[in-house]
């Protein structure tokens, strides 16, 4: 197996466009199915962001100035996604907004990924050698070892929401 950290990147990816596919053929009465593959669906995206978080963003960002924009950009998206997955975690997939919250987050993250795969990556491995990526991708497989599997601790939840409310 590959450590190129974008390599490993583009599989979670691939993991994700394969998720988000089940979900929309689960269909509308399959509701069991569809919690189950949003349960999936937020795990792999909350320990995806928080390696790209975590490592990968900020290394290309001190490695690599001029992508500072694109950086911060993509932390953004992912602030959007765990403020969804956040939501998607306090609901039930019979709640009136379920499928519409989860097509949000698909379109979202499908975005995100599809910039990061045809703008981002092939600037960060211009600029990168062979050797930074790779090491790179060791520090984040250890990394995925520890990351959080849900996007906030129930108080942490509770804070997110009010201070959207506010």
């Amino acid at each position: 197996m590959s450590t190129d950290a974008i390599v490993l990147l583009k599989a979670d990816h691939k993991q994700m466009r394969r998720l988000f596919a089940e979900f929309a053929k689960a269909g509308p009465r399959a509701q069991a199915t569809k919690g189950e593959l949003v349960d999936r669906i937020i795990e792999e995206l909350t320990v995806h962001t928080y390696i790209e978080n975590e490592i990968m963003y900020p290394e290309v960002r001190k490695l690599l100035p001029d992508l500072e924009d694109d950086v911060l950009e993509s932390y953004e998206e992912h602030h959007v996604a765990d403020v969804l997955c956040i939501e998607l975690a306090t609901m039930k997939p019979q709640d009136e907004r379920f499928d519409a919250k989860v097509t949000v987050l698909i379109e979202n993250v499908s975005h995100h990924m599809e910039e990061e795969e045809q703008d981002w990556f092939p600037k960060v491995r211009a600029g990168l050698g062979r050797k930074q990526l790779q090491d790179m991708g060791a520090r984040m497989l250890e990394a995925k070892k520890k990351a959080p599997r849900h996007p906030a601790h129930p108080r942490a939840l509770k804070k997110a929401l009010d201070a959207l409310m506010a």
